[in-house]
């Protein structure tokens, strides 16, 4: 009866869903990922199965309403003195078996979010991101899954195919007004990587939206704010932003919508800027600064693709992410030269002395020059599509032409270079002709002149570039571990002794 939110009081909502999740928490105790249990049994087979599409529909509707709690004094059921809920003395038999204790227990982080408004909201997220990880049986899928999967808008009349099952409607409108809300939290944002990856109808409808802003600006200030959040909610972030470029639409439309005054960002003054050129100065100050902190090359990867993805459609870049393109350009290059003369010095001193180790340089040069490569693959895709387009890039680029000289006759650059080299030179000589002490206007306005007269046949075409997401094999090894560490800091009055979690280190949650 619990699913009828409309019939039943608040707290039983959240003390029914709290002890759904107390059911499913022995996976904290192992290390490994489990594939069966009695949790698994009933949930997947049992006579809860019929109830799969109300239950998600319900997690979901929850979620989207973030309903507060009744103001006390207005409680149904009188509370037990020591802040324990109404099934606290039920449950806590049951939960001591797994070191859990219900609201308000001892230890619980019922304080600990003060900023949580919606209880009931939080812990429905939670279960349903529980459920919809949890690994297929050997013999069925995941029904919650199923659920996630395949679910449409309620304005949508056509018929769901037989062979869908646990199909239902939601209002997308409403789910994504309260996507582009929440995503401050992890969960949040790992629910909507969920909804993009999986189910085709809302990424569709979320492409199609003309307030797309609304949506890539929580995100792209997740990775504005990098060194205070967690890797796993970057990486989420990250691999939304992977799936969005994708599609040629979203490339171009983000270039159309133009943003006032983004405070967040404080580099620099920013009072108008388009959404596109935005996400590429995030993209690019994520990826710098994964250059000198983290160093990791699964987020480099990342990064570069989701530009890559849409440099074709690069249109009218702000001057500003015009030299950020090309100042990473300037790092990359400085680090690779850096790298190879201590390579070289490596490689002397290898000859006098046999016994010193030598660091592995060859594999640092090797992924630095596949950064610089695809870096100038996304400058030469942006010169060979939408060159008119763009004046302050070609700007950025004679400003720094310098740069390039040395990857000219690069081996691992030569073809790339051509086009870069032929925009170079074909704009210097026009800049020559135009005398010297030229304004920055001046400038600008003799490149666009220049684009017009540039014959488009001799830039050398590429295949176009483009990458797509796809999860890793066994994709439970990550997110499994990573729902629970969500579960462990973020549920409502629920308490785990630390000394016995097994699935994840309690310093990497």
């Amino acid at each position: 009866p619990w699913l009828i939110s409309e019939d039943i009081t608040y707290e039983i909502s959240v003390e029914a869903i709290s002890t759904m999740v107390v059911f499913l928490s022995c996976q904290l105790f192992h290390k490994e990922v489990l594939r069966q249990s009695i949790s698994h049994k009933y949930l997947m087979r049992g006579p809860c199965l019929p109830y799969t599409s109300k239950l998600v529909k319900t997690l979901l509707y929850n979620f989207i309403r973030q309903e507060k709690p009744p103001p006390p004094g207005t409680h149904v059921f009188p509370q037990q003195s020591d802040g324990g809920g109404l099934l606290y003395g039920l449950a806590s038999g049951v939960a001591r078996l797994w070191t859990v204790f219900t609201l308000g227990g001892v230890g619980s982080k019922a304080t600990a979010s003060p900023e949580l408004s919606s209880p009931l909201a939080n812990q429905s997220l939670l279960l349903l991101l529980v459920l919809a990880n949890l690994t297929d049986a050997s013999d069925a899928p995941n029904p919650y899954r199923q659920a996630i999967m395949s679910f449409k808008n309620t304005q949508d009349s056509s018929p769901f195919p037989s062979s869908i099952p646990h199909a239902f409607q939601i209002n997308f409108n409403s789910l994504y007004t309260a996507l582009c809300e929440q995503q401050t939290s992890d969960q949040a944002t790992l629910l909507l990587y969920t909804l993009l990856h999986q189910n085709s109808n809302i990424r569709t409808y979320m492409l199609a939206r003309t307030d797309m802003e609304n949506l890539v600006l929580p995100i792209l200030e997740i990775l504005y704010h990098v060194e205070e959040r967690n890797s796993h909610h970057v990486y989420m972030a990250l691999i939304i932003l992977l799936i969005l470029t994708e599609d040629d639409g979203f490339n171009r439309s983000i270039h159309e919508v133009i943003l006032k005054n983004i405070t967040w960002y404080s580099e620099r003054v920013l009072t108008e800027i388009s959404l596109g050129s935005l996400l590429i100065l995030v993209v690019i100050r994520t990826i710098q600064y994964n250059m000198t902190r983290t160093r990791d090359k699964y987020l480099h990867t990342n990064c570069l693709a989701a530009l890559a993805n849409m440099s074709a459609q690069f249109r009218s870049l702000h001057q500003y992410a015009a030299q950020r393109i090309i100042s990473l350009f300037s790092l990359l290059s400085k680090k690779h030269n850096k790298v190879l003369e201590q390579a070289t010095q490596s490689l002397r001193g290898s000859l006098s002395s046999n016994d010193v180790p030598l660091p592995d340089y060859a594999q640092d040069l090797n992924v630095i020059e596949e950064v610089i490569r695809m870096m100038l693959e996304i400058i030469n895709s942006c010169l060979t599509n939408s060159l008119h387009h763009n004046p302050n890039l070609v700007y950025a680029l004679l400003y720094k032409r310098d740069l390039f000289e040395q990857f000219r006759t690069h081996p691992s650059f030569q073809d790339i270079m051509q086009n870069i080299d032929l925009v170079i030179t074909f704009f210097s000589s026009r800049l020559l002709q135009a005398g010297a002490e030229l304004s920055v206007e001046r400038v600008l306005e003799i490149i666009k002149q220049g684009v017009i007269a540039l014959p488009k046949d001799r830039l050398k075409k590429f295949p176009e570039l483009k990458f797509k997401y796809v999860e890793e094999e066994q994709p439970e090894e990550f997110f499994i571990p990573y729902v629970w560490s969500l579960v462990y800091n973020s549920a409502v009055g629920l308490y785990w002794n630390p000394q016995d979690i097994q699935l994840f280190t309690m310093d990497s949650d």
